[in-house]
């Protein structure tokens, strides 16, 4: 590559380069076929292989190559791929933030939680935007931490509340809210003879387990504690963040029992047929806290919702 080509590639992304190239790359990737995506896109195979060769001559070099998977992207096409996923949902942002504000508000925020949260916290968090003057449009999305820490780093969430990182990554900033103590839950019915005495690990161990999914931070943590206290990890029966779903095992299954943040046990007692027993537990579990991306400049809605929040930290730790 001449010294030269440097310099021209910038001219060529600047002057050639499209917004509507940036789905076909993306569609070429998660199809890894030309008449896949000509399907997808309801365009000629002919249209997508010429958009393609427009594409690569714009960068100077292939970004995908056939291989007997179908097509992979080069190092460069990767590249490309990484700040296509961004400069789209950055362009889907500005679309909805500008709609917002040709309706009489003064922007949009997308918060990312998850399900095991204080009500308290999430009452701030999703009432945030009513409070602003003018008011702010506020999307809530739900999800596990890795999940939403994910969306946080594609642009496709402004902030995150969810279980803080010991090492969060020079890219994300964070703030804890609070700790959350572990409790015990069974059905009504079997709280007064389960909570009789010491707690015996080895009889509840034998009872029908509700926990969260797989390789999520709380999950990982109620494995320690059943492993601590010495006995197997139970296949569980049902696998969720659901509380919705926890509340109805609660009522109608009499061997049900889950681990929960005691906040989350204070919701499934108030929808009836649930109970918490008196032994307590212990975990070390990171606590909840606010996530955003690290930026040259600071968003002023962002920094008043970590604001906002950071005030509840003492009423909830």
């Amino acid at each position: 590559m001449s010294i030269a080509a440097p310099d021209k590639l910038v001219h060529n992304l600047v002057s050639r380069l499209r917004l509507r190239h940036l789905p076909l790359l993306l569609a070429l990737e998660r199809q890894r076929s030309v008449s896949r995506v000509a399907a997808e896109l309801n365009l000629s195979q002919p249209a997508v292989t010429k958009t393609l060769r427009e594409i690569e001559d714009i960068f100077m070099v292939p970004l995908f190559i056939r291989t007997r998977r179908g097509l992979e992207p080069t190092p460069t096409g990767r590249a490309v791929l990484a700040h296509a996923r961004l400069t789209l949902a950055d362009t889907d942002a500005l679309g909805r933030e500008l709609a917002a504000i040709g309706a009489g508000m003064s922007g949009r925020l997308r918060i990312g939680v998850i399900p095991f949260i204080s009500r308290t916290v999430l009452d701030a968090a999703c009432s945030f935007g009513l409070t602003q003057s003018p008011r702010v449009s506020v999307l809530v999305r739900e999800g596990t931490t890795d999940e939403l820490v994910a969306a946080l780093r594609e642009h496709e969430l402004d902030c995150v509340v969810a279980r803080t990182f010991y090492a969060p990554g020079a890219d994300i900033a964070q703030q804890p809210l609070y700790r959350e103590e572990p409790v015990l839950v069974v059905p009504a019915a079997a709280a007064g003879r389960l909570g009789r005495g010491p707690l015996d690990w080895h009889r509840l161990a034998e009872r029908d387990w509700i926990l969260p999914p797989p390789n999520t931070p709380i999950r990982r943590t109620i494995n320690t504690i059943l492993a601590v206290a010495g006995v197997a990890q139970s296949v569980p029966i049902v696998e969720t963040y659901s509380i919705k779903t926890m509340a109805t095992l609660l009522r109608n299954h009499a061997a049900a029992t889950t681990i929960v943040p005691r906040a989350v046990a204070v919701e499934l007692v108030e929808g009836g047929g649930a109970a918490v027993l008196p032994h307590a537990l212990s975990w070390d579990l990171p606590p909840v806290g606010v996530m955003w991306r690290r930026q040259a400049q600071e968003d002023d809605v962002v920094v008043s919702l970590v604001a906002a929040l950071g005030k509840l930290r003492w009423e909830e730790g």
